[in-house]
């Protein structure tokens, strides 16, 4: 009898205590291994809008207990995963370079990498040399086209992780900026968050509208005039 006693007041001490773990610690057990997962997938294989993850990671944290701790570990995922995910690719490209018969990862780099894109940052990269690395991870579609260039110069990896860290952190602050305005716009985290996948999915397809836009334009010009 006392046995079973002793286990019913262990059953409850055990509820109790499952009770007062806050939400917060099995969300970001969660979230912040899944954050750095995704953005790493997204570096390698450049079809997750890697943006809005980190976007609305950042609307998620300061909706928190602990702000200011939330956004500094977000940035830190955020930050390390970009990094790992780029200096991995161009390590796998690199071994691509250096085969008779190329790599896939190789070949995928080339498939997103559009040669008028690729002519200008060969270009930029000739002139400014790693602050270009900076600068592509800010542009939508401008990191492919950069690490190309940087793959056929055949830049050392050393030289490559050089730009490719502080290009990780400038890409993370800007882009946790961009969900902590979103964020603070709106009460409830989900309006947040929804606010901020719109401002970045704008934000990276806006540059490319605008290419076509003014190709249109122009290929609309050279019709008339030739008419």
């Amino acid at each position: 009898m006392t046995g079973d006693l002793t286990d019913l007041v262990d059953l409850a001490a055990l509820g109790d205590l499952a009770r007062s773990v806050p939400s917060e610690s099995t969300q970001q057990a969660v979230g912040y291994p899944s954050l750095f997962l995704l953005v790493v997938f997204g570096s390698l294989v450049p079809v997750v809008p890697t943006g809005a993850v980190v976007s609305s990671a950042a609307v998620v944290a300061i909706h928190q207990t602990a702000p200011p701790l939330s956004l500094l570990v977000v940035f830190g995922v955020a930050s390390l995963a970009a990094f790992s995910g780029d200096v991995t690719l161009y390590w796998l490209g690199r071994r691509g370079v250096r085969s008779k018969n190329g790599s896939r990862w190789l070949e995928r780099i080339h498939d997103h990498a559009a040669p008028e894109r690729l002519g200008q940052a060969r270009e930029r990269l000739e002139e400014h040399g790693v602050a270009v690395l900076v600068l592509s991870r800010l542009i939508p579609a401008g990191r492919i086209p950069v690490m190309l260039a940087c793959l056929l110069a055949r830049w050392p990896l050393r030289r490559f992780v050089r730009g490719a860290g502080p290009a990780a952190l400038t890409w993370a602050a800007t882009y946790q900026l961009i969900g902590i305005l979103g964020g603070s716009l709106f009460p409830k985290p989900w309006e947040g968050v929804a606010a901020a996948v719109v401002l970045t999915v704008v934000i990276s397809t806006a540059p490319a509208l605008w290419r076509r836009l003014r190709r249109r334009t122009a290929g609309d010009a050279r019709s008339e005039a030739a008419g």
